[in-house]
Formats: C-alpha cells, sequence, structure tokens
C-alpha cells in the first residue's frame, strides 16, 4: 500500500552526508555525477548528455519533491541522490497490505565502494520506520548491478523476486532484483 511522501521539510543527517532537498543550486553537482557514464545506466537512465538535460530532471525532482540530494559534507557538494516511489510490493500478492515505499539510489562513481549509499539507505529506513509509519521498503536493482545488491544485503533486505523491467529512457529490457525489509 503506497503512502504519500514530500522531501520539502526534511533532512536527515548521518556521519557523512545530509539527506536534503534538491535545490536550484545542486545543478552543476548534479551535472557532475549525472553525465559520467555508467553511472545512471544502473538505474534505468542514460548518462546525461547536456547541462540543460540536467537542468529540465532537476527541475522535475523539485516538482515531485520525492527525492532527497545526498550532499556530502566533507566534500561540501552533492553526490547523488535517493528517492522514495511506489513499491514493487504493492502489485504483489504477499505484500501489497503493507505501508511501503521502494527506495532508490545513485551516486557518483568517485564516491563508489565508501559504504555512503548504505548510510543513506540506512539513515532513510530509520525515518521511514520512525517519522513515516512505514511497515516495509522495497529494492528493485538490475541484476548486473552488484553494487546496489550490496546495498540491500548490508541494510537487511531480503531477496523476494525477479521480474523484469523496461527501461522507457534507454529502451531496454533489464532482468529486476526485488528486495524487501519488513519493520520487525
Amino acid at each position: 500500500m503506497d503512502i504519500s511522501f514530500n522531501v520539502t521539510n526534511i533532512q536527515i543527517e548521518t556521519p557523512r552526508l545530509l539527506l536534503r532537498p534538491f535545490r536550484e543550486s545542486d545543478l552543476a553537482d548534479f551535472y557532475a555525477y549525472a553525465s559520467v557514464p555508467g553511472v545512471g545506466e544502473g538505474a534505468g537512465w542514460p548518462t546525461h548528455a547536456s547541462i540543460e538535460e540536467t537542468r529540465e530532471i532537476l527541475a522535475t525532482f523539485l516538482e515531485k519533491k520525492t527525492n532527497f540530494a545526498m550532499y556530502h559534507k566533507a566534500d561540501k557538494k552533492v553526490m547523488g541522490s535517493l528517492n522514495l516511489h511506489s513499491s514493487w510490493t504493492s502489485r504483489n500478492e504477499t505484500y501489497k497490505h503493507l505501508k511501503a515505499k521502494e527506495i532508490g539510489y545513485v551516486v557518483a562513481k568517485p564516491c563508489w565502494g565508501q559504504g555512503l549509499a548504505t548510510e543513506a539507505v540506512q539513515a532513510v529506513i530509520c525515518y521511514g520506520f520512525e517519522k513515516l509509519g512505514l511497515e516495509a521498503f522495497g529494492i528493485a536493482h538490475f541484476a548486473e548491478n552488484i553494487g546496489s545488491r550490496r546495498v540491500a544485503e548490508k541494510c537487511g533486505f531480503i531477496y523476494c523476486e525477479t521480474g523484469e523491467f523496461f527501461s522507457k529512457l534507454l529502451q531496454q529490457k533489464f532482468d529486476d532484483v526485488r528486495h524487501i525489509l519488513i519493520k520487525s
């Protein structure tokens, strides 16, 4: 069961990150990581070809209000994003009764392997269970995206199923591996 969610007045702090709403002033940082080949493709979107393309996508983030900017405190810049959106769990007979959101995340390539996505996801899980009254979180990732699989495992998610995802932006089908974390 999906619930509405809005990041407008939310800030979540971790030891290394500040998760906060995107701002127009984040454009250069957003473009810096989204224009690197290999970053977006793992999440189903192509490398940003121009800063104008990034500006349009940033405008949708600001309008939808479901995306956190992952601000790296030491580097003083946005190095990724994390969003909460409708979950695959709402289409699954076993889990559709649960109040759930799906977590999606992208991290700048130079930050891969540093545990930043795990740190952000863990913080959002705590916030969602404690403040939003969520009962579960879903994560889905492409089968070949080992980094996202490791984040899910480190955060306590369990494998549920593999389905198919068609990325309209990439015009490609992917095996979509789905995990769940249920509040205990």
